[in-house]
Formats: structure tokens, C-alpha cells, sequence
């Protein structure tokens, strides 16, 4: 899992987040642009200061397409994990006195990350640097929902798209999210989590363009 979301209850909501084209456009002023070097060894980006998720639409921009991932929808997760303060040293207390806690501006735990590094260009990367590097927890993201996306049916009996069931499954893990595309009624958390991805959609599309 991606974060601990909740898997029982009500039903999706109806508006559905729609797939966007390919984004060319330049990041906006003051983003936190990654390096032209291997991802592996870029300097870690600036982690302090305002955080906005619009600020990093250029390694959105970027990991998605390394990915093969909808940069609107990374944009979108990050948006919905935008909801606590991603101060590293705030980041590092909380994990102290909650061991599972997320890493992180893309809120990832470290099963998660460990699971998806093995053959990524940021393989010898680890969990702990997440907070101090913000490109790499953006590409990290991007490459869970690539092997999150390789799990759905090519059919789903759900009355949601792909986008909508790669962001529950990044909330609620892979298999609550076969369950939703199996048809399985989603619950109050992950329809909450699903309720934001909405309201941050069109916001997603406008930063990544």
C-alpha cells in the first residue's frame, strides 16, 4: 500500500477524471526543475519552503513519461497527499512515534517503495531519503502507479476508469483496487480519497500543461 486507506461503504461518486494529452508546456516560475543527470545520482531537490504540488509539474512531467503513467493523475496524487506538512524534520519526528508512517510529498510507506525500486533508474535509491528528495518521491509514485496500472483487468466491470481505480489503489493498495474493478463497493475513506481526486482534477491538468 501506498498509504492505509479505508475499503468499505459508499459508492464511487459519478464526475470521473478524464485522461490528459501529452503536456509540453514549461514548468511554472520557481518549480524545483530535477537534474539532467541519472535519477540516481541528481542532488537531492530543495525540500524546504512553501510546498506546492504545482511547483514540481516539470518532474511530473517528466517521471510520467519515463513511466508510461497520466501525468494529470501523478499531479493529482500529489495534490490529495498535499493534505499534511512535508517538512523532512516534521516528516522524520512523526515517523518516530509512528513506525508505518508515509514518506514523503507522494505520502509513500516503504513497502511500497521498496517493492517498486527493484530495475528502476532509482533502484539503488532508499525509502529514508524521500523526505530530502522530492524528485525522487514523485518518481518513485510515478513507477508505483506503472505497476499498479500492469495489475488491472483490461476490462473492469467497475463503473471507473483507469485513472479513478489507479488512485484508490495507491490509496487503499492493489488489492482493494481489483476489488473496485471487480465491481466491489468502495468505502467511505477511499470514496473520500476518490471525492478529492475530483475536486483536484481540473487544477492537475492545468498545472502539467
Amino acid at each position: 500500500m501506498a498509504r492505509g486507506g479505508g475499503d468499505s461503504g459508499a459508492a464511487p461518486s459519478a464526475a470521473s477524471p478524464t485522461a490528459a494529452a501529452s503536456p509540453s508546456a514549461p514548468s511554472p516560475a520557481g518549480t524545483a526543475a530535477p537534474s539532467t543527470g541519472s535519477p540516481s545520482s541528481a542532488a537531492p531537490s530543495n525540500p524546504s519552503g512553501r510546498y506546492d504540488p504545482a511547483d514540481y509539474a516539470a518532474p511530473v512531467r517528466r517521471y510520467a513519461a519515463e513511466a508510461g503513467v497520466n501525468p494529470q493523475l501523478l499531479m493529482a496524487i500529489l495534490y490529495n497527499e498535499s493534505y499534511k506538512p512535508h517538512d523532512p524534520e516534521l516528516e522524520r519526528a512523526w515517523q518516530r512515534s509512528k513506525p508505518d508512517a508515509s514518506f514523503g510529498i507522494a505520502n509513500m510507506h516503504r513497502a511500497a517503495f521498496d517493492d517498486t525500486k527493484p530495475g528502476r533508474p532509482f533502484a539503488a535509491r532508499q525509502w529514508e531519503e524521500l523526505p530530502d528528495d522530492r524528485n525522487l518521491a514523485v518518481q518513485a509514485a510515478a513507477w508505483h502507479l506503472h505497476d499498479l496500472a500492469a495489475q488491472l483487468p483490461a476490462h473492469p466491470s467497475a463503473p471507473l476508469n483507469q485513472d479513478e481505480l489507479l488512485a484508490l489503489g495507491y490509496n487503499a493498495g492493489a488489492g482493494n483496487m481489483l476489488a473496485f474493478a471487480r465491481g466491489v463497493r468502495i468505502g467511505p475513506q477511499a470514496q473520500s480519497y476518490l471525492d478529492r481526486l475530483h475536486d483536484n482534477w481540473a487544477k492537475s491538468g492545468t498545472a502539467v500543461q
